[in-house]
């Protein structure tokens, strides 16, 4: 359960703080110190930033039960995450227990990203199109999983049909967000859910949500998008434990 709720957390980019308590966490459903405050819903960020928006509640259905407006909502946004191949732009993570932390990220499809957050967190998420590892440069530890356990895969994909190639259990929209929930269960990680919300009228990707096994969400937001800028090829490296650095 313990490596249920890293691996999931991993995948939302839920690292730093967040981290730390999945690592400690005992084999029961994990507990929140008495220390730390409630988990509060996201609401806003300093006005420079964007705000994180409280996801709306997931609704439970099956696949193949769409109407025709929410078929034709889906493959907008499959078309969108499709037709982005590179991407840069700045991001907001709020965490199970309410934290924020900030920071840039770097796509490369298919299958590259890296996240590294500002200080004082010395974390770094980097997948390299096979693995996701999460590096923390002051102890000059790393932790990998392969990439296709996460639902990063979703996001890095060259190419998607959400209908298609996902476990698609919701689709709505209002005036400011589509949101479509993904679910996938694995033997050795559980059930998890991926909500991602695009503009409703520029089908821009603006934030995600990561329900792991355990209900615990974490939220990341993203901001000032770039995607004509190409990033560095060794923003993405690994140095996986039986290889040298490359560099």
């Amino acid at each position: 359960m313990r490596n249920a709720r890293v691996t999931a957390l991993v995948a939302a980019l839920a690292v730093g703080s967040t981290m730390a308590l999945a690592e400690n966490a005992p084999a029961q459903a994990p507990k929140k110190p008495a220390t730390q405050a409630a988990p509060r819903p996201p609401v806003a960020i300093v006005p420079a930033n964007p705000p994180v928006v409280a996801p709306p509640p997931a609704q439970s259905g099956e696949p193949g039960t769409f109407n025709d407006k929410q078929r034709a909502l889906v493959a907008k946004v499959s078309s969108y995450l499709s037709s982005v191949q590179t991407l840069v732009g700045d991001f907001v993570q709020v965490g199970p227990d309410g934290r924020r932390t900030e920071g840039q990220f770097f796509i490369q499809k298919p299958g590259k990203v890296r996240f590294e957050y500002n200080p004082p967190s010395p974390v770094e998420v980097i997948a390299d199109g096979k693995s996701v590892v999460v590096r923390d440069r002051n102890l000059d530890t790393q932790q990998l999983w392969p990439l296709s356990q996460t639902p990063l895969r979703f996001l890095l994909s060259d190419s998607i049909d959400l209908m298609r190639d996902t476990n698609l259990v919701s689709v709505s929209a209002d005036d400011t967000y589509i949101t479509v929930v993904i679910e996938e269960s694995h033997t050795l990680v559980g059930t998890s859910r991926l909500m991602m919300m695009v503009g409703a009228k520029d089908f821009q990707l603006r934030q995600w949500t990561v329900t792991d096994p355990q209900g615990f969400d974490t939220t990341v937001a993203v901001y000032n998008l770039n995607t004509t800028k190409k990033p560095d090829p060794d923003l993405f490296t690994i140095v996986y434990p039986d290889r040298p650095d490359p560099r």
